[in-house]
């Protein structure tokens, strides 16, 4: 039964998305087969023939009238245009996380049962809804302490978990069938994809852990003079409630507004690419969803974030690989971009990589020359992966991130300033963490982690001696002794006839006898 709902949901929805001419687009029906045509027909997409907009403003509109899931859903295709392409994704990026607001009265039933007291002890005044999105919408409050404090009060939909629950079971089933049936689709990874969308959509919707995202950021960026994150009101934060600190401040998205208040369009745009850099690559912790609606610009000229709900994190590894890939760009030095790409493992050995530094060349060499206000960041990372896919790369979700946000804040600078050069912005903050890892303080400190790895085993070498000494002891006398609980286990295993069980016992069980054996070898 479950099943045939998933099947009924996927039906609606297609039927939703072809009405609105976005699921066998008009554009290529010439070249869609008869029985192709027939289906498009049988769908409905008829009824979409006269709108004028392109197709990824089709593809748009009808995930924003899905609901909650598909909107998410649509967030994460504008991470992959070599998915949906370009003109696709673009359009997705400026997808509209707007909902008509619930009214205050579920508000303060979903605060009273979330915080265990009426929302009348907790807040001395609760407004009217000034924002509504798909999973949350938030009032301004003032707190009953003495003095009170302004707080924004972010409080999650009612019923919206079962939605996506529901919405999300359909999209594994539907990416199943995609990686099975569809030889092509498998290296775009579908049930990987829907995987992080379920983990994203997970953090989301337990306001808690958009309260600890938040209050990491906050840490990581303490020291930043002109970044800021609003402090988490704990005491009135639950799972489907968060409170934090009001902010006083003008959106990025208000340009005329800025000028007027005395701070420099260039200088923001500056700031907000190069805080997005910081945090991405001296942190490998950022804020994913810094669009013009979740930036503002505080009284001293600070850039404040809001809305921790979709973070991004990025390793040691794969900030490494990023910087030495935007360097490498950087001084036209393609040898050493593809080198990278090796280290990694990211594109298979058999493909030389003197072939893959010509076409990364290719990449690169168009862009030298050209006004830095048509250069796209952005574009030249997605160009990156496109060229990087047709040399066996799989995509990483943890990059894919990354570039998605870096698209956003490229566009939010432009915003600010249509000449805004991004590789000027990008290049002080690329090169500092360089020297700061790749240069000779931070060999240095490899160096020392090396070291005091080697100290850790050195502290454990008399436990690992008298454990030798232990084995071969046993095997002068006879043979190695299981512990009686390991044998039990293996009986246990055998009986249950759990194969990948079994074996996965008897080999630590010859591991540890092959060690034993070492001393005489």
């Amino acid at each position: 039964m479950s099943r045939f709902a998933d099947f009924c949901r996927l039906w609606h929805a297609a039927r939703v998305l072809s009405r609105h001419d976005a699921l066998l687009p008009k554009e290529y029906a010439d070249l869609l087969p008869p029985s192709t045509r027939a289906l498009r027909r049988l769908l409905g997409a008829g009824r979409a023939k006269n709108d004028p907009n392109p197709p990824g403003v089709r593809l748009a509109r009808a995930l924003e009238s899905l609901g909650p899931a598909y909107i998410k859903l649509g967030q994460v295709l504008a991470t992959r245009p070599d998915v949906v392409g370009d003109d696709v994704a673009k359009a997705l990026a400026e997808l509209q996380d707007r909902l008509p607001p619930f009214p205050t009265e579920q508000a303060r039933a979903v605060i009273a049962e979330g915080l265990g007291k009426p929302a009348d002890v907790l807040f001395a005044s609760l407004s009217e809804p000034v924002a509504a999105a798909s999973i949350a919408q938030v009032h301004k409050g003032e707190t009953t302490s003495d003095p009170p404090i302004a707080v924004a009060v972010k409080v999650l939909r009612p019923n919206v978990v079962a939605e996506f629950a529901r919405d999300l079971t359909a999209f594994a089933l539907a990416a199943r069938i995609a990686e099975r049936w569809f030889v092509r689709a498998r290296r775009l990874r579908p049930v990987a994809m829907v995987e992080v969308l379920s983990a994203s959509v997970a953090l989301e919707l337990d306001l808690r852990m958009e309260g600890a995202g938040a209050s990491e950021l906050e840490e990581t960026t303490r020291n930043d003079p002109d970044f800021r994150v609003p402090h988490i009101d704990w005491s009135r934060t639950a799972e489907h409630v968060l409170t934090s600190e009001w902010i006083d401040g003008i959106s990025v998205r208000d340009r005329d507004a800025l000028i007027a208040a005395g701070h420099d369009p260039k200088r923001i745009a500056n700031l907000v690419i190069r805080s997005f850099l910081t945090q991405a690559l001296r942190d490998g912790y950022f804020h994913a969803d810094m669009h013009q609606g979740n930036l503002f610009v505080d009284a001293e000229g600070r850039l404040v974030a809001v809305d921790f709900g979709i973070m991004g994190r990025i390793d040691e590894s794969m900030r490494r690989f990023m910087a030495e890939t935007l360097a490498g760009f950087l001084q036209r030095d393609y040898l050493r971009i593809a080198q990278v790409h090796y280290d990694v493992a990211f594109v298979p050995p058999h493909h030389p990589v003197e072939t893959f530094a010509q076409a990364l060349r290719a990449i690169g060499e168009p862009i030298i020359g050209r006004s830095a206000k048509d250069v796209s960041m952005a574009k030249l990372l997605q160009q990156l992966f496109d060229t990087t896919a047709r040399f066996e790369m799989k995509a990483q979700p943890q990059l894919l991130m990354m570039q998605k946000t870096m698209m956003v804040v490229e566009g939010v600078a432009r915003g600010l300033d249509p000449d805004f050069d991004m590789w000027d912005s990008a290049r002080p903050v690329v090169e500092k963490w360089m020297l700061e890892k790749l240069g000779p303080e931070g060999r240095l400190r490899d160096a020392a982690e090396g070291v005091s790895a080697l100290g850790r085993v050195a502290q454990n070498l008399p436990q690992l001696l008298k454990n030798a000494e232990t084995i071969s002891a046993m095997v002068a006398e006879g043979g190695v002794r299981l512990h009686p609980d390991s044998v039990n286990l293996i009986a246990t295993a055998q009986v249950a006839r759990t194969r990948h069980v079994r074996i996965a016992i008897w080999i630590a069980a010859v591991a540890l006898g092959l060690l034993a054996l070492v001393p005489f070898l």
